[in-house]
């Protein structure tokens, strides 16, 4: 018997006062447990811009548990604070572990994690985050929205994301579409382009390559979360896709070619975010 998921996105349109409070101590609890996992970190910038370190949790009860280093941590920083309000936002980033997404966001500052209207959405598998009812309501208040793979760029939960990313919000999209167990350079999902394509106002667009979350959370049973472990975060600086939007509406692309060239591009700056992560991550 297949989960119906269809009240979903209809709910999370139409969501209370007290369903916000849920959600924000549902971002807040998630956050901190998160961060404890994550252990002690290191915000710094990459041998060429300084190699500046600025290490936090020294006093951390638990930065004995893993070592994560994050590098230009102020672009994110940026995106969140210092966009024009009209201007949406989308992060993609590698899919290595299911711990990822909580993983990546453990690295924000309380400030942005206790803010759950500048916390992202998320696309989720229907079939591993939407199995059952309490499982929905988790993730539906961590601001996941059920995706159906192989159910195409045309679904509502694309269709939603691109209500958010119009009213200005922040989606986050593992262009994968999965778990990339053995790291392969994937052909990205075409959602992500239909995202860009689509957005009334071009969105900022911020790469993330990261590596070691599946380690602190392997792929393989029994699925428990390790310790000593080493984190490395990488943001790649924006894309900027005014210019080839204009240029594919110049030359008539169709909406195919479109967000083929605007996936392309996408993959283009994270395969070379991914090796400088990757040396990266060696010195760490």
């Amino acid at each position: 018997m297949v989960y119906d998921i269809k009240w979903i996105i209809p709910k999370l349109r139409n969501t209370g006062s007290l369903w916000n409070i849920a959600s924000s101590i549902t971002f807040v609890a998630v956050g901190i447990f998160s961060k404890i996992i994550i252990g002690r970190v290191t915000y710094a910038l990459p041998p060429d811009k300084g190699h500046r370190k600025s290490v936090i949790g020294s006093r951390w009860p638990f930065k004995w548990l893993n070592k994560t280093t994050v590098y230009n941590k102020y672009i994110i920083n940026r995106a969140l604070y210092k966009r024009p309000k009209d201007v949406p936002l989308i992060t993609v980033s590698n899919h290595h572990s299911c711990f990822d997404d909580p993983g990546i966001w453990a690295t924000l500052g309380l400030k942005s994690l206790m803010n759950r209207r500048k916390m992202r959405w998320s696309l989720a598998a229907h079939d591993i985050c939407f199995t059952k009812t309490w499982h929905s309501y988790f993730f539906m208040l961590g601001k996941c929205i059920p995706v159906i793979r192989g159910g195409g760029v045309y679904q509502e939960a694309i269709d939603f994301c691109i209500e958010k990313l119009a009213a200005g919000d922040w989606v986050h999209v593992f262009p994968e579409g999965k778990v990339n167990m053995f790291k392969d350079n994937m052909r990205l999902k075409w959602g992500v382009g239909r995202l860009i394509l689509e957005s009334p106002v071009t969105p900022l667009v911020i790469p993330i390559y990261h590596l070691g979350m599946d380690e602190v959370l392997p792929n393989e049973p029994p699925y428990r979360l390790k310790i000593r472990k080493k984190v490395t975060l990488n943001y790649g600086e924006p894309i900027d896709f005014t210019e080839l939007l204009e240029q594919l509406r110049a030359s008539k692309a169709s909406e195919v070619e479109a967000r083929k060239a605007i996936t392309d591009r996408i993959q283009e700056e994270l395969i070379k975010l991914k090796t400088i992560t990757e040396e990266l991550h060696k010195r760490s």
